[in-house]
């Protein structure tokens, strides 16, 4: 009777800690213009699929929180007080133009809109605001 060999596996082979540094510095040669993620993958010797998923983790937008809302306090201008409770048509016009819409962030900065304020650009501003 003759035996042949068997080789028994019991475990698998440890698995690698790729530092952050390293995943970093290999999703961004992915990311250059004309890299191969195949290429870059194969150099250091992982799986093409490892490489994208690491991409997705490193590249992945943070949301941004919603904004808190901030209470509104309506000050009369300065030289509002001189202008009469029933102004000419005249009046109404340059009261107008010189209205102001002031708003103050949570981090402490201000936006302020002087003049005759367009509905337009003030959605415009939120809109960049919100994408901060």
């Amino acid at each position: 009777m003759t035996m042949s060999r068997v080789e028994v596996i019991t475990s698998v082979g440890r698995r690698r800690r790729w530092p952050r540094a390293e995943k970093e510095r290999l999703v961004g040669l992915s990311l250059e213009p004309g890299a191969s993620a195949s290429d870059i993958a194969r150099s250091a010797c992982l799986h093409v699929s490892q490489l994208f998923h690491w991409r997705k983790q490193l590249c992945e937008r943070v949301k941004p929180e919603e904004p808190a809302l901030l209470p509104v306090v309506v000050e009369p201008l300065k030289d509002e007080a001189a202008v009469s409770p029933n102004p000419a048509p005249s009046r109404k016009r340059a009261a107008r133009r010189r209205s102001c819409v002031e708003i103050e962030l949570a981090s402490g900065d201000r936006v302020r809109l002087e003049g005759g304020v367009d509905g337009h650009a003030l959605r415009e501003v939120l809109a960049a605001l919100r994408a901060r």
